[in-house]
């Protein structure tokens, strides 16, 4: 572990440079980084680190901004969620904003962030927002600036801490959608991996499964120019991921492996700054009600892979040299398989780690899926506002296609049939 471990942290520290803290035991610096933004912090936490928090913030001389800490986002950040933190922030003017908590409360903070500062000047309505560069717009029509944004990360899971991502939920019609932008990435971001140790195991799944999709998905779309440093991200992700997520569930207490899974996630949270998630991510937005977004991603991430091998066999087969060399690959070579059968090689492997974790590997293992899913997200993919996700995969197409070619996708993955997808595909190239 100790050399992986010594290259994902010069990796992020690179990346990062001074406005990242992360290691074990490194929550008592977030007073330092607070006291930067003056005296006054919105606090949005869960109860399990209001006392600890505080606790850091009142010795660096930092106050709570009316006097109090305010409640985080529920999973997959309802939008409900967004607009209470946003009139919290309209009521306080804080300094700074402080998120504590998983994805979910980060990407609400993000989302309640520039709501408050654009809502009275453009519009108080979330939907305007969704998609590619929107807020930066509206921020440089206007003039106006965000509040100053600190990530507290205490879950191995999205890295939104590190990004220029934030997701949001429609409850009522079971949907998530995604807003893209520079300027919603935290100024600082604190990752203390001990406080991973709580972790239930549902949530320890999804966030490795998550890393996987990150990497991977990326990985599958990037162009030549970046190729070898999502490689090395890539692969130094993945080792330290399927290397000690079996560890972690075995035994969550292990905080080395919880440390490893730890700067995975960060490696992942890198690769999505450097590129695009695409299918399986896309999926995931419609199967919101029915499991987790790790969980959901990875579910689809061997069918997708399945659908690009083609195109990227490249990237394919180092991800099946990291897979055997632990196993999951036990007769195939990679190196000696081309086109489909290599991405059913890979895919397979995919589906015997997931499997070695506990982790669902098709959607008809989800309780209450059925095929009315596959229709809403076919649909979903059709959106404008989900475009970007089309145009980033490594086959990209248009929404006219989706039907033709996600359909089978999709009904591959609730069966577990990998031979009703479709891998030829003549209207469309793409270089690598």
């Amino acid at each position: 572990m100790e050399a992986l471990c010594i290259n994902a942290k010069e990796l992020l520290s690179t990346w990062k440079r001074d406005r990242y803290v992360f290691g074990r035991g490194v929550l008592g610096e977030l007073g330092s980084l607070a006291a930067k933004f003056s005296k006054s912090a919105l606090v949005v936490c869960s109860a399990t680190y209001t006392v600890p928090v505080s606790a850091v913030l009142e010795k660096a001389g930092v106050s709570l901004a009316g006097d109090h800490v305010v409640r985080g986002a529920s999973p997959n950040t309802p939008r409900e969620d967004v607009y209470r933190i946003a009139t919290y922030i309209l009521q306080y003017q804080p300094d700074v904003i402080i998120a504590v908590g998983g994805g979910s409360t980060i990407d609400a903070c993000k989302a309640a962030n520039f709501l408050a500062t654009l809502g009275k000047d453009v519009t108080p309505e979330l939907d305007h927002y969704f998609g590619t560069g929107v807020v930066s717009v509206e921020l440089q029509k206007t003039g106006k600036k965000l509040y100053p944004l600190i990530a507290v990360q205490t879950s191995a899971s999205s890295g939104t801490h590190l990004t220029k991502y934030a997701n949001v939920t429609d409850p009522v019609r079971g949907q998530k959608k995604l807003v893209v932008d520079e300027a919603l990435t935290p100024q600082y971001a604190l990752f203390d991996y001990d406080l991973t140790g709580s972790m239930p195991r549902s949530v320890t799944i999804d966030g490795v499964l998550d890393v996987i999709a990150h990497c991977t998905e990326v990985f599958s779309g990037i162009s030549s120019e970046q190729y070898d440093l999502v490689a090395e991200i890539t692969e130094t992700a993945m080792e330290l991921t399927i290397q000690y997520a079996p560890k972690v569930i075995a035994n969550p207490s292990d905080m080395e492996a919880r440390e490893a899974l730890g700067m995975a996630t960060d490696l992942g949270g890198y690769a999505i700054m450097l590129g695009s998630t695409n299918g399986a991510h896309l999926t995931s937005f419609s199967l919101v009600d029915l499991t987790g977004h790790g969980s959901a991603c990875g579910i689809m991430n061997p069918y997708y892979m399945v659908f690009f091998a083609p195109k990227i066999e490249r990237q394919v087969r180092l991800l099946g040299s990291v897979f055997k060399k632990h196993g999951y690959i036990i007769e195939e070579n990679p190196d000696a398989l081309f086109g489909k059968d290599l991405g059913l090689a890979v895919a397979k492997a995919l589906i015997a780690f997931s499997t070695s974790i506990g982790a669902p590997t098709t959607l008809k293992d989800l309780p209450g899926f059925n095929d009315t899913y596959i229709d809403k997200a076919l649909e979903a993919a059709k959106d404008p506002q989900l475009e970007m996700k089309l145009k980033n995969m490594p086959v990209p197409f248009s929404s006219a296609l989706v039907d033709e070619y996600m359909g089978p996708i999709l009904r591959a993955a609730a069966s577990g049939d990998f031979s009703l997808i479709k891998t030829v595909f003549p209207s469309v190239s793409i270089e690598h």
